[in-house]
Parts: structure tokens; sequence; C-alpha cells
């Protein structure tokens, strides 16, 4: 049996107009954790809760291994985080990760995503998310998806805005002892209809649509 035949989310493949995304071979995914390694944001920024791009360069790429192993391990049929490696050129710049508990009941998805500091500002962002939604809204059957993002996260809150989110109350949080508010973000689909992703392919999905809970 190939690995593919095995585990089908290694033959699933999302194509935008400049970038493709997919589960990672551990060779991309090692060139990914470099990618981690070298900088996901300023030094003077704090994007995340869990403060995981701020540790030294070894520990943010272990952070990414860690993260695409453990999901693949602990993947539940309904319940699973799927970490798809953003390519440009064929080379790995970032993830996007689509998450859901009870899917098949709740139709709902939440995502997270960073990319290496080079790539930013470029609108791989919003077009990587375009991407991943396209996969959840079109092929999956999702109802809602959800985000969150501190209020000084520009790059995120943009891409959700030209997306379509909407303010959907704020969730408070502790980081290093302090209280942190983030707001929360949602997209239905009514508003997502209205997405151009006419540049969006999508392929190698039917055979995993059991393991996302969507057959």
């Amino acid at each position: 049996m190939t690995l593919t035949e095995v585990w089908p989310l290694f033959g699933l493949v999302i194509r935008t107009p400049r970038l493709e995304l997919r589960l990672p071979t551990d060779d991309e995914l090692a060139r990914l954790a470099q990618v981690a390694a070298d900088g996901v944001h300023e030094p003077n920024e704090r994007p995340f809760l869990t403060p995981w791009a701020e540790q030294p360069p070894l520990e943010r790429a272990r952070h990414v291994l860690r993260g695409a192993w453990g999901s693949r391990a602990e993947w539940r049929p309904g319940d699973w985080s799927l970490g798809l490696t953003v390519f440009l050129d064929a080379r790995p710049i970032g993830v996007v990760w689509v998450s859901a508990t009870e899917f098949a009941e709740r139709r709902e998805v939440s995502t997270t995503s960073w990319l290496g500091l080079p790539h930013h500002r470029r609108g791989f962002g919003t077009e990587a998310r375009l991407g991943a939604l396209t996969l959840a809204f079109d092929i999956l059957g999702t109802a809602y998806a959800t985000s969150e993002a501190f209020p000084d996260n520009a790059a995120s809150v943009g891409v959700s805005s030209k997306l379509g989110y909407e303010p959907d109350g704020i969730s408070r949080d502790v980081r290093d002892g302090e209280v942190l508010v983030s707001h929360r973000l949602r997209l239905g689909r009514e508003r997502w209809e209205r997405n151009d992703r006419s540049g969006v392919e999508v392929s190698g999905v039917e055979p995993c649509l059991p393991l996302f809970g969507a057959a």
C-alpha cells in the first residue's frame, strides 16, 4: 500500500493562482521548520497567545514538527486539525491550520496561520486562507468559519475583513500573568458565497471525506 492509500490526506491538494496547499513530506516539513526558525514576525510583535514564535530558532523549528506530527496522531473523524503547508514555487513559506470539533454535527471550523517573515504583505495570507476555506465551505459543507486576533494584529484582521468575517464578540485569556483581549470573528456561508474563488482548485478530496466526518 502507498502512503496516500493509507492516509488519503497526503493526496489532498489545493491550488490558488500563486500557491499550493497540502501536507508536506518529512523533508519538506524540515524546510518548513527552517522557515519558522528564521522568523515569522517582527521582534517587537507578539501575535500569538501561545508564544512559540518568540522562542529560540531551534525551539521554533521543533514546535513546527511537533504540531504536524501530533495533529496526524490525534486525528479523529469529526475532530481534527489539518495543517496545510503553503508552497510558493515548490518552496514552503508557512502554514494554514483548519480545525474542527464534532464537525459532522456542528459544521464549523476555525483557522489560524503563519507565514515566514519575508513573505508578509504580499497577499499570500489572504490567498492561502481563501484556498483553505474553499475546501471547508465548498467541499466539506462548512456552515461557519471562525478566527481570533489581537486588536493590534493588523495582518490577521485585514485578511479576515477581506474575506467577509464579521465581529463575534471577544475572548479574554491570560499570557504571562496579563489578561489579553482577542476579537472573535465569524464567517457564515451566505457571506462566504460572495467571495471570488474562481482561481482555486481542490483535488484528491473524495477519499478524505470519511476522515473529515463529512462523508
